[in-house]
């Protein structure tokens, strides 16, 4: 946990919708791309569930009038994103702009000067320069200031917007006397510290976004580099978070060989890629942050490798928060065909472990485990939940060592082989495979749509999907993700005989049981089920499967094997 870690309480209850794919674009920024973007990703079978609007949306600096002239008819557009099952999430930060660069408005003097005169802003003998232009900080102390920034929110809130991605000005709230920094600024309840700061844009902004939207979301830093290393955002108003702006870069076979080192990482040399995306969401694990993702293929540079857009997909499929998004052309029709079929893939596979993710955060948020839990041998390797291993691929190779730990494993995209851990192996990985490896007794619920995974298929919709490796005896609560109820599921084996139940809520399932062999029977409550009608057997990828549409009393399955 952080070194102040009296500041952190557990993880928020995050909702379900921000676990799926987010999609966003730093290009172009209209309404007419957004709608290009998401029909070409619906018409290719592409998941998306949330849409980043960036800046510049607004007209100013943070105004929240949105800019007709960039999203036209915001009444109607936003409605028809929510009609057609979107979420929409809005950039901002706690600034109040006399200069915008890039917005309609540029030179706002008159109303930062209005703002400042009636005591809404931090005080400031001139305008604090951000990256966005010049402005002042809204005043989280003073009620009279929060009136008027929830008024000017409101026309935004009235349009149905689910979160908003909270950038990182309260990391500027500081002053410098010469060449010295210090770290406090003068508010209407006097001296605050950078810190204080940032815990009250945080909190604040999340805890009224609820009073609007009782699943609304921010999304906010939880670590990036060296900065601040106690975490940006409070654990507790951190529903989803990122870990800053990377580029699309990682280490190639080319660099390696000129830096005549073989044998030895290169650290890139003022470049912040891949690798410290995954250091930095590692850390924000360590340091308890629960929903944790970066932007897929890095956030700046002008065009994306292929290689790294696909790996970079695989890692953020096993990370709570998936973002495909930044500048670079995000248009997967238009790229390769190669990285189309791997990315649509491994979005749908993330898409499908919303359940399995789902567990982790309420688990995280009754104070226990967390969704991503580095491990100390093997580099960049985490556990994800209980029942995954993954070892990023995290440079330009097919070629990775993988150092498992103690137990029993499956290579998850092909498990029919059983694996002993405690050892380290060497895997060379397709582009349409990843090293993830699932521990022997896992109970893994899934939400199958599509057939890209291998998992099932369009028949599975409106299905639980339940994976499960027997082994000894295990349990899982698959807690629903409409926060409603919840389902146990549990198993123990014994000889030729597995015996699994489902406790709880009822729910329309689909088993699939690895097995060996053939079963010789299966009853469900004391009552015969007969094969090719309730259940089969997949001889190829050794997986029982059962079939029930909540056709249960209590929910006790029988099976024998010969």
């Amino acid at each position: 946990m952080p070194f102040n870690d009296h500041r952190h309480g557990n993880p928020p209850l995050t909702p379900a919708w921000a676990l799926e794919c987010w999609l966003w674009e730093d290009d172009v920024n209209t309404s007419e791309y957004v709608d290009e973007l998401l029909t070409g990703y619906k018409d290719n079978d592409i998941p998306v569930r949330t849409i980043i609007l960036d800046s510049p949306w607004s007209l100013r600096y943070n105004d929240f009038d949105v800019d007709t002239t960039l999203y036209k008819n915001p009444d109607q557009w936003f409605k028809k994103l929510q009609d057609n099952d979107y979420r929409v999430v809005l950039w901002m930060t706690s600034m109040v702009n006399s200069f915008s660069k890039d917005t309609q408005i540029k030179d706002s003097k008159d109303w930062y000067k209005e703002a400042m005169e009636k005591g809404f802003l931090v005080k400031s003998n001139s305008p604090n320069k951000w990256w966005k232009g010049e402005g002042g900080f809204i005043d989280y102390t003073n009620t009279n200031a929060m009136n008027w920034w929830r008024t000017l929110q409101q026309d935004v809130f009235d349009l149905g917007i689910d979160g908003w991605k909270l950038d990182g000005t309260a990391t500027l709230f500081w002053s410098q006397l010469g060449p010295i920094p210090i770290f406090y600024k003068k508010t209407s309840k006097g001296i605050m510290t950078t810190r204080t700061y940032m815990d009250h844009y945080y909190r604040d902004e999340y805890r009224y976004g609820l009073t609007q939207n009782s699943e609304f979301v921010t999304l906010s830093r939880s670590i990036d580099r060296g900065f601040h290393p106690e975490g940006f955002s409070p654990i507790d108003a951190s529903p989803v978070n990122w870990v800053g702006d990377q580029k699309h870069e990682w280490v190639t076979d080319e660099m390696i060989m000129e830096s005549g080192e073989e044998k030895v990482d290169i650290a890139l040399d003022g470049v912040q890629g891949y690798e410290s995306a995954i250091e930095s969401i590692l850390k924000s694990a360590e340091l308890g942050y629960n929903i944790v993702g970066s932007d897929v293929a890095g956030f700046s540079g002008s065009t994306i490798p292929p290689r790294l857009y696909m790996r970079w997909t695989q890692f953020s499929a096993f990370c709570g928060l998936f973002m495909n998004g930044g500048h670079g052309e995000r248009r997967l029709w238009k790229r390769t065909v190669e990285e189309l079929q791997v990315i649509r893939k491994f979005s749908w596979l993330h898409t499908e472990l919303v359940p399995y993710m789902y567990h982790y955060v309420v688990t995280a948020h009754d104070g226990g485990k967390r969704l991503q839990t580095p491990l100390k041998e093997g580099k960049y390797h985490y556990m994800f939940g209980d029942d995954f291993l993954v070892a990023p691929i995290y440079r330009d190779s097919k070629n990775r060592n993988i150092t498992l730990p103690k137990g029993q494993w499956r290579y998850f995209f092909d498990d029919r082989e059983l694996i002993e851990g405690a050892q380290d192996i060497q895997g060379e990985f397709s582009m349409d495979e990843f090293p993830v490896y699932v521990k022997e007794g896992a109970i893994i619920p899934m939400d199958i749509k599509r057939s890209y995974t291998g998992l099932g298929d369009v028949d599975s919709e409106g299905f639980t999907t339940i994976l499960v490796y027997p082994k000894g005896e295990n349990s899982f609560v698959y807690y629903h993700t409409d926060a409603v109820g919840e389902t146990r599921i549990l198993y123990s084996t014994s000889a030729n005989r597995l015996k699994l139940s489902l406790e709880g809520i009822k729910i329309p399932h689909i088993l699939r049981i690895h097995s060996n062999h053939i079963p010789e029977s299966i009853t469900l409550d004391g009552r015969l089920l007969e094969k090719d009608v309730f259940w089969n057997y997949d001889t190829q990828k050794h997986k029982l499967i059962i079939k029930n549409n909540k056709e249960y009393k209590d929910g006790v399955y029988n099976i024998s094997f010969r």
